[in-house]
């Protein structure tokens, strides 16, 4: 699937019968996206205040919030049960370097914020009304897409290490914009995928705790669909 994250092999690789009786529902999954979503953007209040406050550990809340966030998240991958834990601090750490990051940005930031949870209410409903829907074809389509843009991005962070920059698609340009804009697309598309998987592993009385690792894994694509749109607003201010 586009989410390394969270894919079909996500069910298909735990023992689905090895649990105490309870078992995950979409309710309660979306009930603890709400609990992650709030961790989330209580430490980036902080984080945020930190920066502008210039307390002195706020240079390393970027580097730290962000290794820290992909280290749970790697963990979590391997050991799915451990995601009532390691969710949440996921949530936190996340948080962390996402709040400083806004605060460079101010006032884009809400407005950034605003639309990722106007796309996100949007791709629900056009789940649930099933004007779209999770098919294979859709999915082979957002994940070839979605590897292509890990690829550009691989990319630019090795030639970067060696003073190298690719033209264009990192600019305020038009070129710029329209990439940004594809990406921005191609993370909504991911949406859809999660809203499937978390209705899929309902339906296979997935464990309890998997409804921890479903929220953190729609999480992952929310964090991912917000840092694209702030970088997109940020591309149209600077035209």
């Amino acid at each position: 699937m586009a989410n390394p994250a969270f894919s079909e092999k996500t069910f298909t690789k735990i023992d689905l019968a090895g649990h105490n009786g309870d078992v995950m529902t979409v309710q309660s999954t979306l009930n603890k996206v709400g609990i992650l979503l709030f961790i989330l953007i209580a430490s980036s209040t902080v984080s945020w205040i930190g920066l502008l406050e210039g307390w002195s550990i706020a240079p390393m809340l970027i580097p730290a919030g962000s290794i820290g966030g992909l280290l749970c998240a790697v963990v979590l991958v391997f050991k799915k049960e451990w995601a009532p834990q390691l969710a949440p601090t996921y949530a936190l750490l996340e948080g962390l370097a996402i709040g400083a990051i806004s605060a460079i940005f101010q006032d884009l930031a809400f407005m950034a914020a605003g639309l990722t949870f106007g796309v996100v209410l949007i791709m629900w409903f056009l789940y649930k009304t099933k004007i779209l829907q999770a098919t294979r074809g859709f999915i082979m389509g957002v994940t070839a897409a979605t590897g292509a843009v890990f690829l550009v991005y691989l990319l630019t962070w090795i030639l970067g290490m060696f003073g190298i920059s690719i033209p264009y698609i990192h600019e305020g340009g038009k070129v710029g914009i329209i990439f940004s804009l594809a990406v921005v697309t191609i993370a909504a598309m991911n949406l859809i995928i999660d809203f499937h998987l978390i209705e899929q592993g309902a339906e296979m009385r997935a464990p309890k705790f998997m409804e921890w690792y479903s929220a953190f894994g729609l999480m992952v694509t929310i964090v991912w669909l917000y840092l694209e749109i702030l970088k997109l607003l940020a591309k149209i201010s600077r035209k």
